[in-house]
């Protein structure tokens, strides 16, 4: 899902190329896992689980779980062992805890139409969906190719960690449409003022 197409006022971007970058994402520009709702919209939203699954039995623990996940695997994408190693070490161990949990499990029913549409076995639980997160983690930083393409976002004053999966893996931006506008529109001024000085 591209930025501008969640539900406002969470804005919600999707954007980061791995479901654990993009809770990364959810720290700019400001908290966004600050609700159960919009936690719910983000576990929708990100894929983790079908767009029609009920998620009524998540409470008030639920992000508090996964800002502190987001904590964790952003200390692993952004410190590598070198410096803190004890902060990292301690991250590693606590991802690693979250991803032995079983993830939610999936099944094929038919749908309305006769098509055959994934739905999960049961409501998914908190554990469940930290594992599914947790997991891509791993398999991000356990993924030497993956890893190599991860990229800071060169926009003033952006956080936001992506997967550069562009051809000749020369993307600049978070977003085009965000970061990417925002310079060319600064570059634009910078022109202009020079052309009138």
């Amino acid at each position: 899902m591209a930025l501008g197409t969640a539900t406002a006022p969470y804005e919600l971007r999707f954007d980061a190329g791995r479901i654990c970058l993009d809770l990364l994402s959810t720290t700019h520009p400001e908290e966004r896992l600050d609700s159960v709702d919009v936690l719910r919209a983000w576990i929708t939203g990100s894929g983790l689980v079908p767009a029609d699954t009920a998620l009524a039995h998540a409470d008030a623990t639920w992000p508090a779980a996964f800002r502190e996940l987001r904590g964790q695997v952003d200390r692993l994408v952004r410190g590598w062992p070198g410096s803190g190693a004890r902060a990292y070490d301690f991250a590693l161990a606590r991802v690693n805890d979250l991803a032995r949990t079983a993830p939610p499990a999936p099944r094929a029913v038919r749908g309305g139409d006769g098509e055959l549409v994934r739905q999960l076995d049961g409501p998914p639980g908190c554990p469940a969906l930290l594992a599914a997160v947790a997991r891509d983690a791993v398999d991000l930083l356990t993924d030497p190719v993956a890893r190599a393409s991860l990229r800071q976002c060169e926009g003033d004053h952006c956080p936001i960690v992506y997967l550069d999966t562009s051809r000749g893996r020369r993307r600049r931006w978070c977003s085009s449409e965000v970061c990417g506008n925002r310079e060319r529109v600064a570059r634009h001024r910078r022109r202009v003022a020079l052309t009138r000085a």
